[in-house]
């Protein structure tokens, strides 16, 4: 997408559409389950800190790992078996940066209503679920803090923060985009510049920032300059 912005292409084969469009699902369910890995991670470590090394050990590190690969790589199967079975009969036009699902079923001559309901339950479905789900883990985690000193409390916050605003970012765009019939809008576009090019970028600007060594390095730069 952003090569395809910066070169102003406006052509794609359906080769390179059905590329584009299992890698954008392969990578977004594998980053689901890296999310869910994370949100248990954060539980271990703030609800029973005495088990975490016990828990997180290496070998479940590496299970959840293979996971989310493996996670990743059947859901995107899925969408690419029921995208083999659309026709197209018109101009092959899609208002769309790239190779969206949606798109791609809106200029489809075939009967898109069950793929559409596919798409919704296996993509927005599951998606709307697991974000429930994190939100119910934040409440657990946050329901344990009452036996926590400040400092302790402050700590834990610090530690959910930086994932919970990463979960906002990726589960917004994400539930808007496939939990409604199929139709394309507008703000679809603004939508996968959003998490196609923002999140990235934010991302390990959030991770980074509560890091103490980081924190430090920054005031240092800024006083030099101040200076």
């Amino acid at each position: 997408m952003t090569f395809d912005l910066l070169f102003q292409r406006r052509t794609i084969s359906w080769g390179g559409c059905l590329t584009q469009l299992f890698m954008e699902h392969f990578l977004g369910a594998s980053e689901v389950i890296v999310l869910t890995a994370m949100a248990y991670d954060r539980y271990v470590a703030i609800c029973k800190p005495l088990h975490y090394t016990a828990v997180m050990r290496q070998g479940l590190c590496q299970l959840l790992v293979a996971v989310a690969w493996t996670g990743g790589i059947l859901h995107a199967s899925v969408q690419m078996l029921f995208t083999g079975d659309l026709a197209f009969c018109g101009p092959n036009v899609i208002d769309h940066f790239m190779c969206d699902y949606y798109s791609l079923l809106e200029i489809s001559c075939s009967d898109t209503y069950r793929l559409g309901m596919v798409v919704a339950t296996n993509t927005g479905g599951m998606a709307l679920l697991i974000f429930f789900l994190l939100l119910i883990s934040y409440i657990v985690i946050l329901s344990s803090l009452k036996s926590y000193s400040s400092e302790g409390r402050c700590k834990a916050l610090s530690t959910c923060g930086s994932h919970f605003t990463v979960v906002m970012l990726f589960f917004g765009p994400c539930v808007f985009t496939y939990t409604r019939p199929v139709a394309t809008y507008p703000a679809d576009k603004l939508v996968t510049v959003f998490y196609g090019i923002l999140t990235p970028l934010l991302n390990p600007i959030i991770y980074t920032v509560r890091n103490t060594e980081v924190k430090n390095a920054m005031r240092s730069l800024l006083k030099k300059r101040v200076t």
